[in-house]
């Protein structure tokens, strides 16, 4: 995190670093202030997931920490925001 580059969209905060070679890497930094219930944060994380796994291929060699803001209900457009904001770190 340090030493890498972070970007804000939409409330999700990106920690974002290139690599040599490889697949992209994902990460997750979600704790109880996010969400309060396991239930809201699995379902969150269950978002973030599978909106990395639709944009994995544009991403390149990349490695992506993702913190969603606190607070975060997550809906039908929350995988939109979030493949929105990948979109940009591929760029």
């Amino acid at each position: 995190m340090r030493a890498g580059k972070r970007r804000t969209f939409q409330g999700f905060t990106f920690f974002f670093s290139p690599r040599p070679a490889g697949p992209p890497r994902l990460g997750i930094l979600i704790s109880r202030k996010h969400a309060a219930l396991a239930t809201d944060r699995n379902r969150i994380k269950r978002c973030i997931r599978e909106a990395f796994r639709l944009t994995q291929p544009a991403l390149g060699s990349l490695d992506v920490l993702v913190r969603p803001p606190y607070g975060l209900k997550a809906s039908s457009g929350t995988v939109a925001r979030l493949r929105a904001g990948l979109e940009r770190l591929a760029t």
